[in-house]
C-alpha cells in the first residue's frame, strides 16, 4: 500500500588533440557532454579585408566566460582560400590570451572565429580529457562547431543514424549534431550541387532533439550559423558592435566595455551570417513562438556574477539569495552556545555573493560573525562532472583549508548547492580535521531533487544527495517527501538532518522554496526550476523522468511491518 501510495504520489506531480591546417582530427574515444561549456564566435563585419582584430576580439571575450569550463578552451578560425584552422586557447595569470597555431602565421587572417569553453567530461571514459571541436568526418572539413548545452535523446539520435547505415564514432554531443547537419545536407542538397540551406536543416534537427543546445557553426565558404534550441534553456546573446563586428557568446557579460547593439537569440531560431557580405539574417524555425526559460543553473550556478538577464544580475540574485538564507540560519547558530564568533565561508569561486549576503543577513539578526573565507583551492577546474572514483580523487586534491583560522571555531560554510554531497562531505572532514568545533552547511538553493536533463551532467536519481536521504526514512516520510517543492518545512528539516549526519555536519540549512521564489519573484516565467520541482520543461524530459523515478520507487526498500505495498 505504502509503495503505491509513493507512485500516486509522483505520478500526481510528474578530439583529444587539435586538428592543424588539413589535418584529419582524431577520433575521440569516449561518449562526452558538453554539460557545462560555453561559447563565443566573433565575426568581422566591416572590411573585406581580414586582419587579426577578429581573434583579438575572440581573445577579449574567452576570460569572461571562464566560470563555465576550465578544462581548457578550443578556437576554430576561417580564412578565405585557407579555410579552417583549430588551436587552443591558452590563458595566463593576468587573463591574457595566447591561441596556438592560429596567431603564429601571420598570413592567416580569419574573418571568423568561435570557441569552446570547455568543462571536464562526465563520460564513462577516463577522467580528464578535454573534447576539442571537431571537424564533420562525413565530409572531412566541412564544418567546424562549438557547442554549449547537451543533448538528452543522444542515444536516440545516434541509433537512429545507425538505422539509416550511417555507422558512425559520434562519441560527442559536437560529433553527433554534426553527422545530423551533414546527413541532411547530403540527403538534399550536395548531392544536388545545391547550396545548404540551413534554415531547413536546423528546423529538422530542432524537430529532432530534446535537450538544451546553443551553438555556433563554421562552414566551408565561410558562413556562420548561430542555433538555439526551442527549450531556450541555454543562452545564446548576440551584439552588433560599433566597430563593425558581430559578436555570440553564452553570456552578456563577453560584451563588457563594448559598444553596440545586443539582443538574445530567439529559442528556436537560427542566425546566418553570409561570408562575403557580413549580413544577417534571423530565422525561426517554427511557426510557433517560443520563450526563453533559462535552466534555474545559469542564475545560481553557472553563469558569471557579471552576468545580467533582463536587467537582472546573477550577483545581486545570489546575494538576495543568501541575505534569505541568513534569516534561516540565525536562528540555528543563535541556539548555539558559541565561546567565539562563528567564521562564514564561501565555497570558492561560486559561493561569495551567497556568503556575503548570509554575513549581512546575521549581522541584521543581531549575531556577530566574521566573514573569512578559510575553504580554498588548488586550481578552478569544477569537480561536478565525471566518474565517481575520478572525482572523489579531484576533489580530494583541489580544495585546501586554513587550518590556524578554523582551529576550535565554529564554521558557517555558504555553497549555492549540495547535490552529490561527495563535495561538502570532504570539505567537511578537512575543517574537522583542522580543528574546526563544529561545520555547518548553508545552501543557497532547495534540495536538488531531480537530474537536470537540460545541462549539468547528473545522470541519475540515485546520485543525488536528496534519494540517498530519502532511502533511509521510514515509507509514511518518504510519501511526504515527493510533494518535493511542496514538502511541510518539517519534513524538509528531516531531510536536512538526514543528509547533515551521512556528511558529518553538524545542521545543513537549504533556502526554502518559497525563499527562492521570493528572491525570483517578477522572473519566474523566465526560469526552469525542474531541479527543485520534478516538472520536466519538455515533453519528453517529462517522460524521461517519469520513467527514472518509476524505476527508483520500485527499488525502494519497504518497511516489513507494513508489507510489501503490492
Amino acid at each position: 500500500m505504502v509503495r503505491r501510495l509513493l507512485k500516486d504520489e509522483a505520478k500526481s506531480r510528474l578530439h583529444k588533440h587539435i586538428r592543424h591546417g588539413n589535418d584529419p582530427p582524431d577520433r575521440l574515444l569516449k561518449k562526452l557532454g558538453d554539460y557545462m561549456s560555453g561559447v563565443a564566435g566573433a565575426f568581422l563585419c566591416s572590411s573585406t579585408e581580414p586582419s587579426p582584430r577578429v581573434v583579438n576580439q575572440l581573445k577579449t571575450m574567452i576570460p569572461t566566460l571562464a566560470l563555465r569550463g576550465q578544462a581548457g578552451v578550443v578556437v576554430a578560425a576561417f580564412m578565405q582560400e585557407r579555410g579552417i584552422r583549430y588551436g587552443r586557447a591558452f590563458q595566463s595569470a593576468d587573463n591574457s590570451v595566447r591561441i596556438d597555431c592560429i596567431e603564429q602565421d601571420p598570413r592567416f587572417r580569419p574573418h571568423v572565429a568561435i570557441a569552446q569553453i570547455r568543462s571536464r567530461s562526465c563520460g564513462s571514459g577516463g577522467d580528464g580529457d578535454m573534447q576539442p571541436i571537431p571537424a564533420g568526418t562525413g565530409i572531412s572539413g566541412y564544418f567546424a562547431i562549438s557547442l554549449d548545452g547537451a543533448f538528452v535523446n543522444a542515444d536516440e539520435l545516434r541509433d537512429e543514424l545507425l538505422a539509416h547505415e550511417q555507422l558512425t564514432d559520434a562519441n560527442t554531443d559536437s560529433d553527433l549534431l554534426l553527422k545530423w547537419i551533414e546527413r541532411f545536407c547530403e540527403r538534399d542538397y550536395w548531392r544536388h550541387g545545391l547550396p545548404a540551406n540551413y534554415e531547413a536543416i536546423f528546423r529538422e534537427i530542432d524537430d529532432r532533439v530534446d535537450g538544451a543546445i546553443s551553438a555556433l557553426l563554421i562552414d566551408r565558404d565561410g558562413n556562420l550559423v548561430a542555433y538555439r534550441s526551442r527549450s531556450g534553456l541555454r543562452p545564446l546573446e548576440t551584439m552588433r558592435t560599433d566597430n563593425g563586428f558581430l559578436l555570440f557568446a553564452s553570456e552578456n557579460c563577453a560584451f563588457a566595455g563594448l559598444k553596440g547593439k545586443t539582443q538574445q537569440l530567439l529559442p528556436g531560431s537560427i542566425q546566418r551570417v553570409d561570408a562575403k557580405t557580413g549580413d544577417s539574417v534571423d530565422h525561426a524555425l517554427n511557426s510557433r513562438r517560443y520563450r526563453a526559460k533559462l535552466c534555474a543553473y545559469e542564475t545560481l550556478y553557472l553563469g558569471s556574477p557579471n552576468t545580467s538577464v533582463e536587467g537582472h544580475s546573477h550577483l545581486h540574485t545570489r546575494y538576495s539569495i543568501g541575505l534569505a538564507l541568513g534569516r534561516i540560519v540565525a536562528e540555528r547558530v543563535q541556539a548555539e552556545p558559541l565561546v567565539t564568533p562563528p567564521i562564514v565561508s564561501s565555497m570558492p569561486n561560486t559561493g561569495g555573493p551567497y556568503a556575503d549576503g548570509l554575513f549581512d543577513s546575521l549581522a541584521e539578526q543581531g549575531v556577530l560573525a566574521e566573514r573569512d573565507d578559510v575553504v580554498a583551492t588548488h586550481f578552478l577546474e569544477r569537480t561536478l562532472l565525471g566518474r565517481p572514483r575520478g572525482r572523489q580523487a579531484r576533489i580530494a586534491q583541489k580544495y585546501r583549508v586554513s587550518e590556524p583560522a578554523v582551529a576550535r571555531r565554529t564554521i558557517v560554510v555558504v555553497d549555492e548547492a549540495l547535490i552529490r554531497g561527495d563535495t561538502s562531505q570532504a570539505v567537511t572532514t578537512m575543517l574537522l580535521a583542522a580543528g574546526a568545533r563544529a561545520v555547518h552547511w548553508a545552501i543557497g538553493s532547495p534540495p536538488i531533487v531531480a537530474p537536470n536533463y537540460y545541462g549539468m551532467g547528473i545522470e541519475t536519481l540515485d546520485e543525488l544527495a536528496f534519494w540517498q536521504a530519502l532511502k533511509r526514512l521510514p515509507p509514511e516520510l518518504r510519501a511526504q517527501c515527493l510533494r518535493f517543492h511542496r514538502m511541510d518545512l518539517p519534513v524538509l528539516r528531516t531531510i536536512e538532518s538526514n543528509i547533515a549526519t551521512a556528511i558529518q555536519a553538524a545542521t545543513i540549512t537549504y533556502l526554502p522554496f518559497r525563499a527562492l521564489v521570493s528572491v525570483l519573484a517578477d522572473r519566474l516565467e523566465g526560469i526552469d526550476l525542474s531541479p527543485f520541482t520534478f516538472e520536466m520543461p519538455t515533453p519528453a524530459g517529462r517522460q524521461r523522468a517519469d520513467r527514472s523515478l518509476e524505476a527508483l520507487l520500485a527499488a525502494l526498500p519497504v518497511n516489513p511491518c507494513l508489507g510489501s505495498g503490492s
